[in-house]
């Protein structure tokens, strides 16, 4: 049976909307095809399909078993046609990411190295964000989201997804070897000189916090812009600092930096991404904001 395919699809319309002039409408077509064109059909398949009323049309039992097969042929079609424009999307185009040092060294930087092996063709921008700059940004949109530590103060309508735990340690050049064997209280970190975050961030609002709820003010010898520029200073003998585990331990490992434990417990803090629910992004943005989140509920 050599039926013309073009067939079914308007039997799928007719059928769907159960009227030859709305099937007509969202065809772009006219009325008169779409009826010229199932009469075709019935007499290709030499069954009647329809059964015409003042209101429209009704499935015969023929034509209702003949829409179970033309639907789920549909469903696949239109489903590869979508998956065909998501995947043409992600051969160019330019994904903005507004990231901080901490999430980029623990979490981020495998993802974007996956995902541009996987997508040589897109751009990004990552943008050197703090925490707050990185929440502006994505309120004025100005990135696509971002990946960030908390606290992130962030609200309606941008949505957290918490990616990743992670905890600070207490550490010291080798001027501070000595402490490697002590237990210091955060009242006896006030006797050191201490490197933090500058007051613009959120890292230095969380050790704010902490210190405050211990009757302490936090008081550093030395404040820098960026996480990254913590160890170099830690190394070089300027003072005790605190950093995520995982960005020290290399430097622990070739001895270079000192671990000093501390009697009050730092609570742990995340990685997550932070977006705006009714920003629409890019099939390409959308791809890697989901490579971020596998295996994290929205």
């Amino acid at each position: 049976m050599d039926v013309n395919f073009e067939y079914y699809k308007i039997f799928y319309y007719v059928a769907k909307y159960k009227n030859f002039t709305k099937a007509a409408n969202v065809l772009g077509s006219g009325q008169p095809n779409v009826t010229r064109a199932m009469n075709c059909l019935e007499q290709e398949i030499h069954c009647t399909l329809f059964i015409r009323t003042n209101r429209g049309v009704k499935l015969t039992s023929e034509g209702a078993k003949l829409f179970e097969h033309v639907a789920v042929a549909m469903s696949q079609l239109q489903a590869a046609e979508a998956e065909l424009t998501a995947s043409m999307g992600l051969e160019n185009g330019s994904i903005s990411i507004g990231a901080s040092e901490t999430a980029l060294n623990i979490y981020l930087l495998d993802k974007l190295r996956a995902f541009h092996m996987q997508h040589p063709g897109i751009r990004l921008k990552i943008y050197n964000h703090s925490t707050p700059q990185a929440i502006r940004s994505i309120k004025n949109g100005e990135i696509d989201f971002a990946v960030v530590s908390t606290p992130t103060n962030a609200d309606d309508p941008l949505k957290e997804i918490h990616v990743q735990s992670f905890r600070d340690i207490l550490v010291g050049g080798r001027t501070f070897t000595a402490l490697g064997g002590q237990e210091l209280s955060l009242a006896e970190l006030q006797n050191y000189p201490l490197i933090y975050l500058g007051r613009e961030t959120m890292t230095w609002q969380f050790y704010h916090d902490l210190f405050l709820s211990h009757g302490l003010e936090l008081n550093p010898d030395t404040e820098v812009a960026t996480a990254d520029q913590i160890l170099p200073l830690v190394k070089s003998d300027l003072g005790l600092a605190f950093l995520p585990e995982s960005m020290a331990q290399e430097a622990l490992r070739q001895r270079r930096i000192v671990q000093i434990r501390l009697r009050e417990k730092i609570p742990e803090r995340q990685i997550c991404m932070v977006y705006d629910r009714q920003h629409p992004l890019s099939a390409a943005a959308q791809r890697l904001k989901n490579d971020i989140l596998e295996n994290h509920d929205e």
